[in-house]
């Protein structure tokens, strides 16, 4: 098999400007546009937020990125590094109760030969997993399947971080904030 029928995603292959609205570093204007919703921005605390994915390996894929724009690990103050554990952690926790995976990978992507495509500013992956979901499709055939809208997995997982503790919900199309 050579081809998955998705037509949702013509849209997004066929936008005009591939990244709209931003001018140098995703992970640094994203946070300052004004559509959290319509840039997936699901939730932020004070040093970092929550992006799902555009090209995701999992429904749920997310990135925890700190708002310091530095692609050296050590060059995040002790502040900042809490700060990104603290909303992984809650990341995980929205996870659990909007998706309910059966475990997560989760890591960055630190340098030029890690593969990652953006490697000036960091950014930790969380994947939900489940049990069986690597089956023949990307094993023989080099295909992936995503079983879930990017809009239906970014309503589930804004519920889900809304309902934590100290969390605040400022709008409509914003990110759940975290204080």
């Amino acid at each position: 098999m050579e081809q998955v029928f998705a037509p949702w995603r013509i849209e997004w292959i066929r936008r005009e400007e591939k990244t709209p609205d931003v001018d140098d570093c995703v992970f640094c204007e994203l946070p300052e546009q004004e559509s959290d919703r319509e840039n997936l921005l699901v939730a932020r605390s004070d040093h970092a937020f929550v992006l799902l994915n555009n090209y995701p390996y999992n429904p749920g894929h997310t990135m925890v990125i700190p708002y310091a724009h530095t692609g050296d690990y050590g060059d995040l103050t002790d502040e900042q590094l809490l700060d990104h554990a603290r909303l992984k952690q809650r990341t995980f926790d929205a996870l659990e109760v909007a998706l309910e995976p059966d475990g997560f990978n989760a890591g960055l992507n630190l340098g030029d030969g890690a593969g990652g495509s953006i490697d000036d500013h960091l950014h930790t992956h969380v994947v939900p997993r489940w049990e069986g979901d690597t089956n023949f499709m990307p094993v023989l055939s080099d295909t992936s399947v995503i079983i879930e809208a990017l809009e239906e997995t970014y309503d589930h997982l804004h519920e889900a971080f809304a309902g934590q503790e100290g969390a605040v919900v400022p709008g409509e199309d914003s990110a759940v904030v975290f204080e």
